[in-house]
């Protein structure tokens, strides 16, 4: 018989566990089960693996709002987060739900019977199905088998060895060689730092400089505070803090852009002192890309240091022994490091259908940040991408778990963010002009214009609209006494 749960999470990373807490916390009675690709726990933080690899924010905003974090800490390593997400779903019965090895390749909607039939390719080859009455996708928004990387020309000419950091290679060795990362996002910048300290020299090729900003590796203040006051406490106030300081300097960059491009642009020149400023310079306002954190100012030490530099221009060319650059100028390398970035895909890879007709994800509307126009019971954990992944996450966890209880309440067999609505004018689900976005134009959902259609990246306002929410806002509802099997008392 094919096995039924009343929730079927897609992904065991920080969204699943943290959908799954939620879930136990504020509407235990619903059965569920966690479905997860690969063979671990942790998602993002088991995939990478490159050197350095670690948090791109603080980890009192990254971690659980439910789980402490009490590693000293602020800005951590991939190991420590992945050791985290590991505790904390065994700590909670998470681990013991979680079925390893399935990659879910179908998820098929019935309006007549309210249930999702989603189906699963496992790991040794066999197909398994699941039915399920809500279905919650917590696998992000980036493919996990393929990164991006450009077409470059003399790539397969290339004697050294090519990595994407995505499928860093076990047991690369980089000590005393030569290595060209191409790219100047998050990852390159982690890079740097992480292989100058036993490379012969690292150059970070960039097309485009980044806005960077140093910021503490560890917090003394919570540190200190946790020898004397509960962890909970610490975690509660400095998750706070963060939050404040993050969505603050955000709200501040956007709304007096002059400003804040001066102050980052000064903090990072006279810090590496030296450099090209034009290779330091971007030429858009700060967040109109992501806004990259550097620990204890870790890549202007490398640099410093000789050991690592920072080159701007544009590729001709790989060679057999480098790369040659559009300046005239070849860097020579043993590696090449393709951090170029991700391959954004919408709702996990998975082919949705609804009542036998296939979903367009970018057709749909973007419902509260979370459900999509048109689609029953299905909403898609997606974090904020000028903050912590997790501070807009906990919102969608908890908003599921009262919908869910809503459902209950009012005899709902399901509810469908009204296809009908007035969404205003089309914009992008992810406010940046970044590449790896800009990609996916015609691939991702869109947000609309007006709440609840509009995806904002700003905690303030969607913690105070979270507080008071009206579900029932652009819903159409269906009474489960109104489903046409439970009419002819098939049900």
């Amino acid at each position: 018989m094919t096995e039924h749960v009343d929730v079927l999470i897609v992904g065991a990373g920080l969204s699943g566990i943290g959908a799954a807490y939620r879930l136990q916390e504020r509407a235990p009675g619903k059965s569920y089960a966690v479905l997860e690709q690969r063979d671990a726990i942790g998602g993002t933080w088991d995939l990478f693996r490159y050197p350095g690899v670690r948090s791109d924010s603080d980890m009192y905003t990254l971690s659980f709002p439910f789980e402490p974090w009490t590693h000293p800490k602020a800005i951590a390593d991939g190991d420590d987060i992945r050791h985290y997400l590991e505790t904390t779903a065994a700590k909670h019965g998470i681990a013991d739900r979680i079925r390893f090895g399935r990659r879910v390749t179908t998820a098929e909607w019935s309006s007549d019977d309210a249930t999702w039939t989603v189906t699963s390719t496992v790991k040794d080859g066999s197909t398994e199905v699941v039915t399920a009455s809500f279905l919650y996708l917590c696998s992000g928004y980036y493919s996990y088998e393929e990164g991006y990387t450009p077409d470059f020309p003399g790539l397969e000419d290339f004697e050294g060895e090519v990595v994407h950091p995505q499928f860093w290679p076990e047991g690369l060795d980089h000590a005393g060689k030569k290595v060209v990362v191409i790219g100047s996002g998050a990852t390159a910048v982690t890079l740097l730092p992480s292989m100058a300290k036993d490379a012969e020299k690292v150059t970070m090729l960039q097309r485009t400089p980044t806005y960077v900003l140093s910021q503490p590796g560890s917090d003394p203040v919570a540190n200190a505070a946790r020898k004397v006051l509960p962890a909970g406490l610490v975690h509660r106030v400095a998750r706070l803090r963060y939050a404040v300081m993050t969505v603050g300097f955000y709200m501040f960059c956007r709304a007096f852009p002059r400003a804040s491009r001066s102050i980052l642009l000064g903090l990072t020149g006279r810090s590496m002192p030296g450099v090209d400023r034009d290779s330091l310079t971007p030429p858009y306002k700060p967040w109109d890309q992501r806004l990259c954190v550097v620990p204890d100012g870790d890549l202007y030490q490398a640099v410093r240091a000789g050991k690592a530099e920072i080159v701007t221009d544009r590729i001709t060319e790989l060679t057999p022994k480098g790369v040659a650059l559009a300046s005239g100028e070849h860097l020579d390398a043993d590696i090449v490091v393709t951090a170029t970035g991700l391959k954004l895909v919408a709702l996990g890879q998975i082919d949705v259908s609804i009542d036998g007709t296939k979903v367009n994800p970018h057709e749909l509307y973007t419902y509260k940040g979370q459900m999509f126009s048109g689609v029953p019971n299905l909403a898609w954990c997606v974090g904020y991408t000028n903050a912590s992944w997790t501070l807009r996450a906990d919102l969608t966890w908890k908003y599921v778990a009262d919908y869910l209880n809503h459902l209950d309440a009012k005899g709902y067999a399901y509810g469908i963010p009204d296809p009908d609505a007035d969404f205003g004018h089309d914009a992008r689900l992810l406010d940046l002009s970044s590449g790896y976005i800009a990609r996916a134009d015609e691939l991702l959902p869109k947000s609309g214009a007006r709440t609840p259609w509009k995806v904002r990246q700003n905690w303030f306002l969607d913690s105070w609209d979270a507080r008071r929410t009206d579900l029932d806002e652009d819903m159409v509802w269906v009474r489960r006494a109104d489903l046409p099997a439970t009419r002819s008392g098939v049900a």
